[in-house]
């Protein structure tokens, strides 16, 4: 089974983290555990974009950013999958540097050291020389890169439909089976 972190950070794109939530939790029969971090800012700018943040309606354990006693915090947690959605080009940059001053950055170490699962999803554009030769460092670590870049052969009609064809890709990423859009399948 699957034990998934999802760490929310300050960029952009908070619409990508709560319909992340929404689809593991719609899932939860894949997962045996889901545990949700979010950074410093992340709350701020989640509340600006939602108009609100509540996180009485988030259906899985939160920590604080800055505890390190969480359980995925050690490379001895059997946590196997992260998701940092929507990763900001700071947190990248820590992760891709080794510096795990955070929950989050040191939980991204631990997956990379421990040669686990760790996606990064970066939501600010346009990247820079810097921001590439982060993503490139994360991905010889062994990271994933899946940006908020959405599809739209499967001819979304809703804002959220659009927000939904990144989170597939993520859920696939997550090898988290579902009825969803594939090329030529549908």
């Amino acid at each position: 089974m699957k034990k998934i972190v999802v760490a929310i950070t300050g960029a952009s794109g908070s619409i990508y983290a709560k319909t992340l939530i929404e689809e593991l939790q719609k899932n939860i029969n894949q997962i045996n555990d889901v545990a949700v971090v979010f950074s410093k800012n992340a709350k701020d700018v989640w509340a600006y974009e939602l108009d609100q943040f509540d996180n009485s309606k988030i259906p899985f354990k939160i920590y604080d950013y800055q505890d390190f006693f969480a359980p995925f915090a050690s490379g001895s947690s059997t946590y196997n999958y992260m998701v940092v959605c929507p990763c900001s080009m700071g947190t990248l940059a820590k992760i891709s540097n080794g510096i795990a001053d955070n929950l989050i950055t040191r939980a991204a170490d631990v997956m990379l050291k421990e040669n686990k699962n760790l996606i990064i999803v970066p939501r600010e554009m346009p990247y820079n020389l810097i921001h590439l030769e982060n993503m490139k460092k994360v991905m010889l670590a062994g990271a994933k890169i899946c940006p908020a870049s959405p599809s739209f052969y499967s001819k979304p009609q809703t804002k959220e439909e659009i927000v939904k064809t990144v989170i597939d890709k993520i859920l696939n990423l997550l090898k988290i089976n579902r009825k969803t859009f594939h090329w030529s399948e549908n």
